[in-house]
């Protein structure tokens, strides 16, 4: 599926249509049992479900940090100095402060794991899950520059956790350099220095390369077996409290901290003393910069163990079910994780006096039934860290690569295995964490040197040439790359005398959301002969008007010789870049009597327009003089009505999508909106009713429900559900079927199944509409021999008529009579009880011959009427729903 193409797959019918172009081969090859039916569902059976691809990478990079990273002292080189620079929570904080810090940075991470959750179940995931959810919610070019960042921060979190853990076996197994203090061991076999540092690192680094160069199935199994001997050294730490007993603890003597005459501290077992001791804080001074720790500054190291969270979100494309695995997993290790820390918490307030806490790093490991258990525990999480951050690069650069963002640059990067495996991004990726841990150290110096003294000409040479990247990145922002996942109704609503639309104005504002409104007038005259610009004085009083109406919405005048043609001027300059209207709204034409809403008001003039707006009861003056008074029933229109469909006509040929409203002189906002409040007894009554038509009902024979204008239909309603002012609205979808038709069943099941993946609540109510086709066919279907041909040869070839996609008004079929039109209007009126709060209507584009304009608006006249307030909508933009 094209992202830029609707989803023309979900075919609601059983009517022909066009059918994707490797669907025969794909099911000769399935009939045939050949080998790619089988390579698909081999690469089917190797996606990871929830605990595998999301729980456990989640907990081992959440858990890594704290439980083990930041409880640990180790010891590098011959200053004997601790490279960690947290004190222990609770020895710090206390109890209660702990508990507080945790509640405060699980807070704010839930926050971000429920945001992570509402868009992973928007709809399909790509590969890159972390990625990919910001590239959804900011748009392709902004995700795709924080995608990079997120890139580079996984490449060398990877590279920092592999330098941990060498860190860590050399102070296990690493001979002491020359002028160490450490005492000899046999277990002390491994060489000493930064080279051999590094090439004990680039090993432990191609390992992990191997196994997620294998493919995620396997990393999952890695991962798994690591999982085990964490969670062995977790319960063994915990029956540890309970079983070990009280104990004196030798403090380090290597401990910066210890400076005191105190050698030895008490693990006391499980004491109320103890506990009393350990609730309040008792913070010490901060031997690296020598101030006082604080909350802050304790909780600041501590928030980092709440990190990780997207580990499995970044395994999307490794995933059976996304949506399903990645809100569930990534909320269950939240969970575990929080419960864990508080219980850890807990437990050592309960049993360890202050000056252990504060002192020795490595309490667990002396107070463990197994001290060794510790120390794998530390090697078995930063392995783990190290793949996880490997692997969620390798996939953050295959999405950034399939996205397209950056040319051919990243085209090597497309690369994938049978099995799907994207094996070049793995390769690239390990590339650059074996670069960092090279130079890891020459960079911090290289970024020192670049960012705060560039002291020589290359220094300003190397910022021009990044500032110039990015400004040319920068400038790829434009229409060309505008997107359908992140579409909104950009909209230019045109009002001809706004005493009678008011109603329709705020419901537009409704309806755009977030998107742009643009209020547009034409006057007619041309400037020929007149001393200024007659619009300039109007303004004011249409801004007012925006104020008083509490809207947002811009104002765009014109002064043309016709309406059709200010019409195409307004769409030709409205707007700038990708802020331009996407969708024109008219009133409709009928006969009604326009109804004047600002009648027994005062618009009180202050130079700018009104600002307030009065009650009178003076006749003398019932109408304001900043707005023309409202045309009467004797007087003409300004627009023919041919001039009328002309102006549909021309927006379609414009790309721009047509709705026209009727009978919103009726639509009451505070009514409608109102049902769906809470009344005083606190029980929410229910929400207003948005019936919805996806069918073209001016085209009886028409094959399959869903083009791009029943798609835009659905997504328009869908929009205005999300709305603040309209989320208790309540969609009701009706499918028009055929009793006798064998499909029927089979569309109501297709309807609810593409439902439930674009994540639509709606009730889809089956209409069966026999009789009212089969009087079309009766009065209105006998077609001439040269029309029966055409149309005969249109159904060989796939059904209805279409123009660009869209079913158009029929111009060569069967003529539709208005017996059958007031059939289906009387048919949608049955329907619609109880009364919905706006129908959306499907319009057919305007036929080819203008001189069948009258009887298009005819027909478009007799369909909607008396169903009050309505929108015939007519829909060109190909949006994709998935990602509502």
């Amino acid at each position: 599926m094209s992202e830029k193409a609707p989803l023309l797959h979900y075919r609601l019918t059983g009517g022909p249509g066009p059918e994707p172009k490797d669907a025969s081969k794909h099911r000769r090859a399935k009939a045939a049992g050949g080998g790619a039916g089988r390579c698909s569902e081999s690469k089917a059976d190797q996606k990871l479900g929830v605990v595998f691809g999301v729980v456990i990478p989640t907990l081992l990079s959440m858990f890594s940090v704290v439980v083990f990273l930041r409880i640990g002292e180790w010891r590098r080189g011959d200053d004997q100095t601790t490279i960690d620079k947290e004190r222990f929570v609770v020895g710090q904080a206390g109890l209660y402060e702990s508990i507080a810090m945790f509640l405060v940075a699980y807070l704010i991470i839930t926050t971000t794991v429920l945001s992570v959750c509402a868009i992973s179940t928007n709809g399909a995931l790509d590969a890159g899950g972390a990625y990919y959810m910001i590239s959804r919610a900011l748009g392709p070019e902004f995700g795709g520059s924080i995608g990079i960042m997120f890139f580079f921060a996984n490449v060398c979190g990877s590279a920092l956790y592999v330098l941990g853990l060498v860190e860590a076996v050399m102070f296990v197994f690493g001979i002491p350099e020359e002028g160490a203090t450490a005492a000899a061991s046999l277990i002390q076999v491994l060489p000493s220095g930064y080279w051999w540092s590094v090439l004990y690192g680039t090993v432990l680094l191609f390992l992990c390369f191997i196994v997620c160069l294998v493919g995620a199935h396997i990393y999952a199994k890695a991962a798994f077996v690591i999982f085990i001997i964490v969670t062995t050294v977790l319960v063994s730490i915990f029956i540890s409290f309970f079983i070990v007993r009280p104990v004196v603890v030798i403090l380090p003597d290597t401990s910066v901290l210890n400076n005191t005459s105190l050698r030895t501290a008490n693990f006391t077992g499980f004491q109320l003393h103890t506990l009393q001791s350990n609730l309040l804080p008792n913070y010490t001074v901060d031997y690296t910069t020598g101030a006082m720790m604080s909350f802050a500054t304790v909780f600041a190291v501590m928030f980092n163990g709440c990190t990780g969270i997207m580990a499995g979100s970044n395994m999307s494309g490794d995933l059976k079910n996304p949506s399903y695995s990645i809100p569930r997993g990534t909320l269950a290790a939240v969970l575990i994780t929080f419960v864990t820390y508080n219980l850890l918490s807990l437990l050592a307030a309960w049993s360890c006096d202050r000056l252990l806490l504060q002192k020795d790093y490595s309490f667990l490991g002396n107070i463990n039934v197994w001290s060794p258990m510790v120390t794998v525990g530390i090697y078995s999480s930063t392995i783990s860290a190290a793949m996880s951050n490997l692997i969620g690069a390798s996939r953050i650069l295959y999405a950034l690569s399939k996205d397209n963002l950056f040319g051919g640059v990243l085209a090597l990067a497309r690369k994938t295995s049978r099995s799907g495996n994207p094996w070049a991004s793995v390769l690239i990726s390990w590339l650059l964490v074996q670069v960092v841990l090279f130079a890891a150290f020459m960079l911090l110096l290289l970024m020192l040197i670049h960012y705060f003294g560039p002291i020589s000409n290359w220094g300003y040479i190397s910022q021009a040439l990044i500032f110039h990247q990015v400004r040319k990145y920068l400038l790829r922002l434009d229409v060309r790359k505008d997107h359908v996942k992140f579409w909104r109704p950009q909209v230019l609503l045109m009002v001809a005398n706004p005493r009678s639309c008011t109603g329709l104005m705020t419901f537009i504002n409704d309806l755009k959301k977030s998107g742009l409104y643009v209020l547009g007038h034409v006057k007619l005259g041309l400037l020929d002969g007149l001393p200024s610009d007659p619009l300039q004085s109007s303004y004011d009083s249409w801004l007012s008007l925006v104020d008083h109406l509490n809207i947002k919405a811009f104002v765009n005048l014109t002064l043309a010789d016709s309406v059709r043609h200010g019409v195409q001027n307004l769409l030709f300059i409205t707007g700038f870049g990708g802020m331009r209207p996407n969708t024109i709204v008219l009133g409709f034409y009928d006969d009604c009597t326009p109804q004047d809403n600002l009648q027994g008001k005062i618009l009180v003039s202050t130079g700018y327009g009104f600002d307030t707006v009065c009650q009178t009861k003076d006749p003398r003056e019932q109408r304001s003089p900043f707005f023309p008074s409202v045309r009467v029933a004797e007087e003409t229109k300004d627009l023919p009505e041919e001039e009328y469909v002309s102006v549909i006509a021309d927006a379609v040929k414009m790309g721009k999508n047509v709705t026209l409203a009727r009978y919103f002189d009726q639509f009451n906002r505070e009514e409608v909106l109102g049902s769906g409040r809470k009344t005083a007894g606190n029980q929410s009554m229910m929400g207003p009713f948005v019936d919805v038509w996806p069918l073209n009902l001016l085209r009886p024979d028409s094959h399959g429900y869903v083009d791009t204008c029943s798609l835009f239909l659905l997504q328009l309603a869908c929009v205005l559900q999300e709305t603040r002012a309209w989320n208790q609205t309540r969609l009701r979808l009706f499918l028009c079927v055929e009793a006798g038709c064998s499909l029927q069943e089979e569309d109501e099941t297709k309807l609810r199944v593409m439902l439930k993946e674009l994540r639509i609540s709606a009730q889809v109510q089956m209409v069966a509409w026999d009789q009212v086709v089969a009087l079309h066919w009766s009065q209105g279907g006998k077609e001439t021999g040269n029309e029966s041909a055409q149309s005969e040869e249109r159904m060989e070839k796939g059904g209805a008529e279409k123009e660009d996609g869209v079913e158009a008004f029929p111009n060569n079929v069967a003529q539709l009579t208005d017996d059958y039109i007031c059939a289906v209007n009387d048919l949608i009126l049955r329907h619609g009880a109880p009364k919905p709060a706006v129908r959306f209507l499907y319009l057919p584009r305007p036929p080819a011959d203008t001189s069948r304009y009258h009887a298009y608006l005819h027909q478009v006249d007799l369909l909607s009427r008396d169903l009050g307030p309505t929108l015939l909508i007519h829909g060109v933009t190909p949006v994709v729903t998935t990602d509502l």
